[in-house]
């Protein structure tokens, strides 16, 4: 029997959790000439909702993952590869001899795919204005392409000034839709909302939260009674109370407690048996992590863990906010209407050491 719960990779089809609202809002807006950027903590589902919504516009579209790019040359290699895996290479042949840095193409003799390749020590500008251009032009008003960046807060850690320059660039084109998705708030606010910034008010400002318990509820409920007919509503209760409705840590212990149903079905309490089991998985990885954090970020991470305040006069406020603006910049803590640590299975290993 398969497993019916699915994390750690873009969630599509009968793995996919509800977002009818966040869908269909993307689904309207990229049918307009207007851009899009989407923000929400990692592992909210941003990747998922969007190609979701994208696929059921039947639109072309490509992805590149900015955390994932090491320079602008690599950025339009990338972006050129993916345009090809939407537009073959024999019909767009023509759009190639516009550029004044040719690349070099050849088929992956694995995966079928083309792989594209820039002469080193060229001007990057000019590949990444070339290669816009084409996507651009091998488009119509009638048939847009989508191009989604996603973590697009890392545009400033790739090359200076790349933010400048893509914003010069996309400012003059019409047949691209663009979806930018990042996972750090204060750096996605700075970039979208302040003044100064080349892409002040490029787009909608989305934001993505946690999904509504009541959905999750009926999600996680009609999936586990194949293994808990009797008690899969009050399983599912304890999931969301455990995970705090966080979607990447619901289906990681849900698919858990599924496999702790089927294996070991007598068991008198699979939740508690699935946390100690990913708690013990990833034990020596917590550790790792720990032993790299400063005094300060260990009494921070203690506290949250233990739902305690953070005022009590040890450590001056500055250095407090100074720490958990880094820890949530890193991943380790999320703010929805409180701070908190956003692994809650690093948080139950925080708790055991205590």
């Amino acid at each position: 029997m398969e497993n019916p719960f699915k994390f750690g990779t873009i969630v599509e089809e009968e793995y996919f959790t509800d977002r009818v609202k966040e869908v269909a809002y993307i689904c309207q807006f990229v049918n307009s000439p207007n851009h899009l950027i989407l923000i929400s903590p990692r592992r909210f589902g941003k990747s998922s909702v969007v190609t979701k919504a994208i696929k059921q516009t039947g639109r072309k579209f490509i992805t590149v993952n900015l955390q994932q790019v090491t320079s602008v040359a690599d950025l339009s290699a990338k972006l050129l590869k993916e345009f090809f895996n939407v537009h073959p290479l024999e019909r767009v042949r023509h759009l190639i001899t516009h550029f004044r840095f040719i690349p070099t193409l050849s088929t992956n003799p694995v995966t079928g795919a083309m792989d594209v390749m820039f002469q080193p020590n060229v001007d990057a500008t000019i590949l990444l204005e070339d290669v816009l251009k084409l996507i651009e032009n091998a488009h119509s008003d009638e048939d847009r392409m989508i191009v989604v960046l996603d973590e697009f807060q890392e545009v400033h850690d790739i090359a200076s000034g790349l933010d400048k320059k893509l914003r010069a660039i996309m400012q003059e084109q019409k047949h691209i839709n663009y979806i930018l998705l990042g996972s750090q708030e204060s750096m996605m606010t700075d970039i979208f909302e302040s003044k100064k910034s080349p892409f002040y008010h490029f787009g909608e400002l989305m934001r993505l939260s946690k999904l509504p318990r009541e959905d999750f509820f009926v999600y996680l409920s009609e999936r586990l009674t194949s293994c808990f007919p009797e008690n899969h509503n009050d399983i599912a209760n304890q999931i969301l109370d455990y995970t705090n409705c966080h979607p990447y840590y619901t289906q990681q212990l849900a698919a858990n407690v599924w496999q702790v149903g089927i294996l070991q079905p007598k068991t008198s309490d699979p939740v508690s048996a699935a946390i100690e089991n990913i708690v013990t998985t990833h034990s020596l990885d917590y550790e790792r992590l720990w032993m790299n954090f400063k005094r300060t970020n260990k009494w921070i991470l203690q506290r949250l863990a233990n739902g305690q305040s953070l005022q009590t006069g040890e450590f001056r406020t500055s250095t407090i906010y100074s720490a958990l603006k880094k820890l949530q910049i890193d991943g380790y803590v999320i703010y929805t209407d409180h701070f908190e640590l956003e692994d809650p299975f690093y948080k139950q290993w925080i708790i055991k050491g205590m």
